[in-house]
């Protein structure tokens, strides 16, 4: 069976960052590859751009109508050949060894469902930066080894990534059939990833993390201050998601991970840091909003029948 990886990028946004993301696949120094770009949006000149590549490892497609994030990442899927896939962000960067890094990862911790490898946060000129939020996920939740590799799983990795979510998902690599199995939840925005990897741990499946920085996470400055994040609906809707996994986990015996679930630390914390911001811009009501997940109380769920009985 090949070994190709199917790089998916779901696009819409800026052309140019989109064409960077384009240029660093096909800098890659392992050519073992196919790059599937689906477009969601109607900017000009892309489809030209993209028959003027000349590369038969490159497919374009562009939606007949806009089908929003959850879509058309639920399109890509769709489009998936090979026995691993990575959903790519449209503004993010492949150094030149990550196709070469994951290859070498997969043969070394064969099976796995997911790969994690090192990862460079930039800004959004490319340069590398380091926000509140990235030194958490770095210093505070991740339980990865600064070196080598290892293969993580169970509920040891459930209450990592409960704590704080310190993976980062465009640069992350998928088994297929997992990944279609499972696929995207059309009732979540914000936290899709978190509720794959929770699913895929509920059913017994490994992550492989990798050292080796192979990847460059483009982090915008102004997302951080976006009216969105300010309104602190990604936090109402995270919360619900750990509230319902909380559930999920007690009725496997996963205790510990319900509890961790229920007391959404990292949502606490990213809240509280994001208040200044509001307060700055003078955001009055959003400032309430978030001060107000800073102190919410958790919410147990009735616990499950087959649970409670154990």
């Amino acid at each position: 069976m090949t070994d190709t990886l199917d790089i998916m990028l779901p696009y819409y946004g800026d052309p140019d960052l989109m064409r960077g993301a384009v240029r660093s696949v096909l800098a890659q120094s392992d050519p073992d590859w196919r790059l599937t770009v689906v477009d969601d949006g109607r900017e000009p000149g892309v489809p030209e751009w993209f028959a003027a590549l000349g590369d038969d490892r490159v497919r374009y497609f562009r939606n007949e109508h806009n089908l929003g994030v959850t879509g058309n990442f639920l399109r890509c899927t769709e489009l998936v050949d090979h026995p691993y896939t990575v959903l790519m962000g449209c503004d993010d960067l492949m150094r030149p060894g990550y196709v070469a890094t994951l290859k070498a990862a997969r043969a070394a911790e064969p099976g796995a469902a997911m790969y994690q490898p090192g990862v460079r946060v930039v800004d959004a000129d490319g340069r590398p930066a380091r926000t509140l939020v990235d030194t958490a996920k770095r210093h505070l939740y991740s339980t990865a080894p600064r070196s080598g590799r290892a293969r993580l799983g169970g509920e040891d990795l459930a209450v990592s990534l409960l704590r704080g979510n310190w993976v980062y998902f465009p640069a992350m690599c998928w088994r297929s059939d997992v990944l279609k199995e499972v696929g995207f939840r059309t009732d979540l925005t914000v936290v899709q990833d978190l509720a794959l990897m929770a699913e895929l741990l509920l059913r017994g499946e490994e992550m492989v993390t990798d050292a080796e920085v192979c990847f460059d996470y483009r982090r915008h400055r102004g997302s951080e201050s976006s009216a969105q994040a300010a309104s602190g609906s990604r936090f109402d809707e995270t919360r619900a998601l750990l509230l319902e996994l909380a559930a999920d986990f007690d009725a496997l015996g996963w205790h510990r991970a319900a509890r961790t679930a229920r007391r959404h630390l990292s949502v606490r914390l990213h809240a509280l840091a994001m208040v200044p911001g509001a307060l700055r811009h003078r955001e009055w009501g959003a400032a309430r909003a978030l001060a107000g997940h800073v102190v919410a109380r958790s919410h147990r769920l009735p616990r499950p029948v087959e649970a409670a009985t154990r």
